[in-house]
């Protein structure tokens, strides 16, 4: 890694590459029932991060969205493997799937989960993020 970037990575089949060049620590995990769909699991663990921190250097040509209709709600992922990749969060942040990192992860720490209303009835939350019925904020 350069001395700037702090973390790297990579969708499953390698390639869509990116880098952070701002410590990754919190994660998010969202437990609403689009993530839980999007994913096919209990949700998605991200962190958040500045939208200028992260720089894309392979495979931006295979990155797809797809948007929710009649919602605000937008996902990326690679067209050939389909993993989630970061997108937008708002006008100033981007979201990271942190499943993503190959390098620069070690630090990252459940800070939060948000939808717990809305989680599977067979998920257990058993770490010591703090839990919000709703959206973080």
């Amino acid at each position: 890694m350069t001395d700037k970037t702090l973390a790297k990575g990579s969708c499953n089949c390698g390639g869509v590459t990116f880098s952070v060049n701002v410590p990754v620590t919190d994660v998010y995990v969202c437990h609403c029932s689009i993530c839980r769909k999007s994913t096919g699991s209990g949700g998605i663990a991200v962190t958040v991060v500045p939208t200028q921190s992260v720089s894309f250097h392979t495979g931006t040509e295979l990155i797809k969205q797809w948007q929710k209709p009649n919602h605000d709600w937008l996902t990326n992922f690679c067209s050939v493997c389909g993993s989630p990749l970061p997108g937008k969060n708002d006008d100033q942040r981007t979201f990271i799937p942190v499943s993503l990192f190959d390098s620069g992860y070690e630090q990252l720490e459940v800070k939060h989960h948000i939808f717990t209303d809305s989680k599977a009835s067979w998920e257990v939350i058993a770490d010591n993020g703090k839990q919000h019925q709703g959206a973080f904020g």
